[in-house]
């Protein structure tokens, strides 16, 4: 199994900056506690083609991240590598779901919302913003301060 370094580095720093960003932003340890124990985060990593970096940040500043709130999701953190050469081109972020079934159903919800096809086909109008989008779907350890 080939192990791709510039998903791993962007994993490993996307999982270290989210953490430590959370830390000043986490409720208390009763209240964290008591949330529900089916939420799962999902961190994305959006690979741009060279030079559309900015485009997508824009995309997502301008557009997305609101759109992710109409449709039920959370927005937890954006990151950006501090690294080259992935600083150059690498955005990452975490989503929280309610589950996994209704993480599904914001997905398709925003997938058909006429706004995000409005902001995606004009944002395009250059050529794509993405080469490459990984998504990984995580639970929470008994240990994390975050549930």
């Amino acid at each position: 199994m080939v192990v791709n370094t510039r998903v791993l580095v962007a994993v490993s720093a996307a999982v270290f900056a989210g953490g430590f960003a959370l830390g000043g932003v986490v409720q208390p340890w009763s209240v964290v506690e008591a949330q529900s124990s089916k939420r799962v985060f999902e961190l994305r990593t959006y690979t741009a083609p060279e030079g559309k970096l900015g485009e997508l940040q824009a995309r997502f500043r301008n557009h997305t991240v609101r759109l992710f709130e109409k449709h039920g999701m959370t927005n937890v953190g954006y990151f950006v590598p501090q690294d080259a050469p992935i600083s150059q081109n690498t955005l990452i972020y975490v989503l929280a779901h309610k589950d996994r079934e209704t993480a599904k159903q914001s997905w398709a919800a925003f997938g058909k919302d006429p706004e995000w096809v409005k902001a995606r086909t004009e944002s395009q109008v250059n050529g794509s913003l993405t080469s490459q989008v990984v998504s990984v779907f995580m639970d929470p350890t008994d240990y994390s301060q975050m549930k």
